[in-house]
């Protein structure tokens, strides 16, 4: 089994974090994004859509998106779950971890792949007024967050989950997004400090 990581980029660290989380050690193969690694002849064959991160088991088995490898190491190792316990519980992480991604992770990354100059050989074509447009949306996502974890330690509870994660590495990406979580959402920074002092938030 190995594991192609794409380094700080926010999905390969999302995998990593949770397998930190498991206290799970699989073997990587770095990609250099940076140089378009992801590109190359070796990750393509394994995933055509050239995207990290991609897991190869051992029978050959691939396995891309980071929730469907995360996925799959809950099921080989529960314990600690991080996508919820019994039906009402997985449906929450479930509903928390699509709001996550769809809402707010993937809004910092339209502000960053079409506005940040690095971007330009990867989001063509690149569109400003689309990633301008998407860092309102994002903002408005964490005052709704705010409001939410007033009643609630974490994201979808009382329980560290998969929706967390997403919710850490969005924040941390914002930084490069040009992005920066208002002042007042007391309630989100507080959850953000919690999550970001885990040890599996240097993974």
């Amino acid at each position: 089994m190995k594991l192609y990581d794409g380094g700080r980029a926010p999905n390969p660290r999302r995998v990593r974090i949770f397998l930190a989380e498991k206290g799970i050690e699989v073997p990587l193969v770095p990609v250099d994004m940076a140089t378009m690694g992801h590109k190359s002849e070796e990750v393509t064959a394994r995933n055509p859509l050239q995207r990290l991160p991609v897991l190869e088991l051992d029978d050959g088995t691939i396995i891309s998106e980071s929730v469907a490898i995360c996925r799959y190491f809950e099921e080989l190792h529960p314990e600690p779950l991080l996508f919820g316990t019994g039906a009402v519980g997985k449906a929450l992480v479930e509903m928390w971890q699509r709001r996550m991604e769809l809402h707010f992770l993937s809004t910092v990354a339209q502000s960053f792949r079409h506005i940040h100059p690095a971007m330009k050989e990867w989001e063509v074509p690149q569109i400003a007024e689309w990633g301008e447009a998407n860092k309102p949306k994002a903002i408005q996502f964490l005052r709704f967050l705010d409001g939410h974890l007033a009643g609630s330690r974490f994201v979808a509870g009382d329980a560290y989950s998969i929706a967390d994660i997403t919710g850490l590495v969005g924040v941390e990406f914002m930084k490069p997004a040009r992005l920066a979580v208002p002042d007042e959402l007391e309630n989100v920074k507080r959850w953000f400090a919690e999550i970001s002092a885990r040890p599996s938030a240097t993974a």
